[in-house]
């Protein structure tokens, strides 16, 4: 039985919220600005916008659209906001959804729809997607009961369309593209995978999801940038997010499609229930209208002139930022990143070691494996910080160079790892990981660096699909307190 429980009596709403100040100390300070990811601020103006239309109309409910006429209009304007700058013409309609995840698994339903109305299939459908493309096409297709095949990405990190032509089979009914893909923020070419769809008679889906409310401006601003949205012919959908460079409250993202007609693949409808005709337009039944009102201010009040200011600010401090990481003896930059987001690599350091001495220093940066690397998602409250970055990441740099007994044991528990996989018998090395793992909680500090690189050495193995299930297991678990008075 759990021991939490509701208390006897109602507790004091100025308390309540002390406590739940206090739960802060453990989260990221997301207003200092050093951190990359999770979060987009760009002012307390826009911030308190957000807050105050969300709050307003927190208790709507976007399910029904004939009992809030007000979340219809909202929600109809902010995906028309966002066909017309992704140059969609007057066909193109589309849904907000909770974020990019539920977009991405709506635009692989209703590419499942479309096929079983539109295709003859010898198999599983099969979506086909770069090796860099999000997760959530692959959580989609697990959920959807469809296959998932990935085609392997080039040196520059773009998906390789001729790997990809010759993957396409009379099963496959979804290509998908990034604009631009997360892990080294680059633009896969996105005329050549939707040529490939017209030449197939298959969909393509463009991954905006990052990019939606970056890309288009940054255009507007005079970089120049491949095409990657409804301009190119053969694109039938993209996803769009609200809640990143559009600054909106979470969760908010939108997806486009061609037609109508696509767009009714997501719908589910139930017409023999005895509670009456059911329709939900996406994923979610209850829709939380204060999302669709805080996205819908958001964008009035920022306006496409101060949009395309913010972005290119962000844009000219990665340029900043990705020159000053290059001039670090030993450092690397990914590819040849199109925008605002870049990976920091190394053949000299252990960055995952870098990234625990960063934090050490304050910053939040998330770590990347295959190959190891440090993600940068710069946005607007990164302007003007790039010599407290840099200036940090030198010191962080040093110190991981260092002979210190925290890196030599890091390095024993990785060489161990690796040492004991190639000789144990697979039982008994398991035995020794679910020992290891249960002598760590989830929350184990700021230092990683051991953790990833054990995960390194697990890559492609039964064994580290189920050490991160426990791992997830453990975070989505209450965190157990110490009895009063014990630390």
């Amino acid at each position: 039985m759990s021991s939490f429980k509701l208390p006897e009596k109602g507790t004091d709403a100025s308390e309540l919220l002390q406590r739940m100040e206090s739960f802060k100390g453990k989260d990221i300070n997301w207003p200092s600005g050093k951190f990359f990811g999770y979060v987009f601020y760009a002012g307390e103006d826009i911030y308190n916008v957000a807050k105050s239309a969300y709050t307003s109309f927190m208790s709507t409910n976007g399910l029904n659209p004939s009992a809030f006429p007000s979340l219809r209009k909202m929600e109809s304007e902010v995906v028309g906001m966002t066909a017309h700058l992704l140059h969609g013409d007057e066909n193109v309609t589309g849904t907000m959804t909770s974020g990019g995840t539920e977009s991405i698994m709506m635009s692989v339903l209703s590419a499942r729809e479309w096929a079983l109305k539109n295709k003859k299939l010898y198999g599983t459908p099969e979506v086909l997607a770069p090796a860099s493309a999000h997760p959530a096409f692959a959580k989609a297709c697990h959920f959807f009961g469809l296959k998932y095949v990935e085609a392997q990405i080039g040196e520059d990190f773009r998906v390789d369309v001729s790997e990809m032509s010759q993957l396409v089979n009379p099963n496959t009914i979804l290509l998908v593209a990034s604009a631009p893909q997360y892990p080294q923020g680059v633009i896969d070419p996105v005329e050549e995978v939707a040529s490939l769809a017209l030449k197939n008679n298959i969909l393509c889906h463009v991954d905006c999801c990052v990019g939606g409310y970056l890309l288009p401006f940054l255009e507007m601003g005079g970089v120049f940038l491949p095409k990657f949205d409804f301009r190119v012919e053969g694109v039938t959908s993209i996803s769009a997010d609200t809640h990143k460079y559009g600054y909106a409250a979470k969760g908010a993202s939108v997806i486009l499609y061609k037609n109508k007609a696509l767009r009714k693949g997501q719908f589910y409808i139930k017409t023999d229930w005895t509670g009456g005709i059911y329709g939900s337009p996406s994923f979610a039944g209850t829709r939380p209208g204060g999302a669709i009102a805080a996205a819908w201010a958001v964008l009035n009040y920022i306006g496409a002139e101060r949009y395309t200011k913010m972005q290119l600010n962000a844009f000219h401090t990665t340029r900043k930022l990705m020159e000053g990481v290059k001039a670090i003896d030993g450092l690397s930059v990914l590819g040849n990143p199109d925008a605002t987001l870049f990976a920091i690599a190394s053949e000299k350091y252990d960055v995952h070691s870098i990234a625990d001495e960063m934090s050490e220093l304050g910053w939040y940066i998330n770590r990347q494996q295959l190959p190891p690397s440090l993600h940068i998602f710069v946005t607007d409250i990164h302007v003007g910080k790039e010599k407290i970055f840099l200036d940090d990441l030198n010191i962080a740099v040093k110190k991981a160079s260092k002979f210190s007994w925290e890196n030599f044991k890091k390095n024993v528990q990785v060489n161990a790892v690796i040492g004991l996989k190639k000789m144990l018998p697979t039982s008994y090395f398991n035995q020794i990981l679910d020992t290891a793992g249960k002598s760590g909680g989830a929350d184990s500090g700021h230092r990683k660096a051991a953790m990833y690189g054990m995960m390194g050495a697990l890559n492609g193995t039964d064994k580290l699909e189920e050490l991160v299930e426990d791992f997830i297991d453990q975070l989505n678990s209450p965190e157990q307190e110490s009895p009063k008075g014990k630390k």
